[in-house]
């Protein structure tokens, strides 16, 4: 067993305290959700206007409006305070700011905390997978790495809506002892080792949401919503595989479980980029009035570039980088990939 698979204050009939990095909608929700288990949850932001707001008026009216953050959530911007005494950290923060706050974090790490990876995309540049951006910056030999994942809206876990996840790690310890720290009455956690599976499946499922969006937004109908999601879930099956994944874990929750929520429910912000996308407006404007990040937009480059690396098609992943450059505009995009060379599906 690794010396992190209970972290460093775990004792039967205890609920170890937990910091969760990152003030956004996501993290804001796993806070609420940790504190309704019963853990002590430092919640760390950078923002000083969102995290005095929820130590005075207990909501996050930016990120998360409507929902009270419950009083075992102590807020704070002392990244320090935050992991001091935290035997899990969850880092629940955009990829692109993922690597500097977590080597900002080692500083304060206690010894054998367990480190949860709660941040969906590919690294700009490097095309590192999330987990191994946080492996890079921890010593995992010290402190295990474990991925969560999978189909879960932000408000819908905040307000206590049924929701199943993966625990996913290479360490089967601490992926046990997640699930066993973060399960509540309505929130469910599966087990996996397939870290590559479930990251490529989170990173890619957004911007195959993207062009799903495009699709509403350009009015072409339940048919081609139904295709493309359906060879969008073989394009991320496709470069999952070929970076060492398993293909039967994309046919899970972290797969078309979360492909199929992104992709159709209301609450995804990828979604929203595309149909506004497909109804004519430009992506600058899009994103400026959105107010949160999309990860589909900074992904889309780095899943084309790692399907490169291992010589390998992403017809979608292709378009959509096409319209967000402003190549090709939504309509070219579909009709692109309605027009390629007809195959065997297999």
């Amino acid at each position: 067993m690794n010396a992190a698979a209970e972290g460093p204050s775990v004792r039967e009939g205890t609920r170890p305290a937990i910091a969760v990095l990152g003030a956004g909608s996501w993290g804001t929700s796993l806070a609420i959700h940790l504190a309704r288990t019963g853990h002590t949850v430092r919640l760390w932001g950078r923002d000083p206007e969102v995290v005095l707001e929820i130590e005075r008026t207990r909501r996050n009216s930016r990120y998360l409006p409507d929902v009270d953050v419950s009083q075992p959530v102590m807020p704070t911007t002392d990244l320090g305070r935050a992991l001091s005494g935290s035997s899990y950290v969850v880092f629940a923060l955009p990829s692109h700011v993922l690597r500097a706050v977590a080597r900002e974090a080692v500083e304060w790490l206690e010894p054998a905390a367990i480190v949860i990876s709660a941040a969906k995309g590919l690294e700009a540049g490097t095309l590192a997978r999330m987990s191994q951006v946080l492996s890079e910056a921890v010593q995992p030999s010290t402190h295990a790495v474990v991925v969560l994942s999978g189909p879960s809206f932000a408000l819908e876990v905040a307000r206590g809506l049924p929701t199943a996840v993966l625990a996913a790690s290479a360490d089967s310890a601490a992926a046990e002892a997640v699930q066993r720290q973060f399960r509540g009455a309505a929130f469910r956690l599966y087990a996996s080792d397939d870290v590559i599976g479930v990251e490529i499946g989170a990173a890619l499922k957004n911007v195959i949401a993207i062009a799903a969006g495009v699709v509403e937004g350009t009015g072409l109908g339940h048919n081609a919503m139904a295709a493309l999601i359906t060879r969008g879930l073989v394009e991320i099956s496709r470069l999952a595989t070929a970076e060492g994944g398993r293909r039967e874990t994309l046919a899970g929750l972290s797969g078309l479980g979360d492909l199929v929520l992104t992709c159709t429910g209301d609450l995804s912000r990828n979604r929203r980029v595309g149909i506004e996308l497909g109804r004519g407006r430009a992506v600058q404007d899009v994103l400026a009035g959105i107010h949160m990040v999309a990860e589909g937009v900074r992904t889309t480059g780095a899943a084309l570039a790692l399907g490169e690396r291992h010589g390998i098609e992403l017809p979608i992943t292709a378009q959509m980088a096409a319209v967000l450059d402003g190549r090709k505009t939504p309509r070219e995009a579909v009709e692109a990939l309605m027009v390629r060379p007809q195959k065997q599906e297999a």
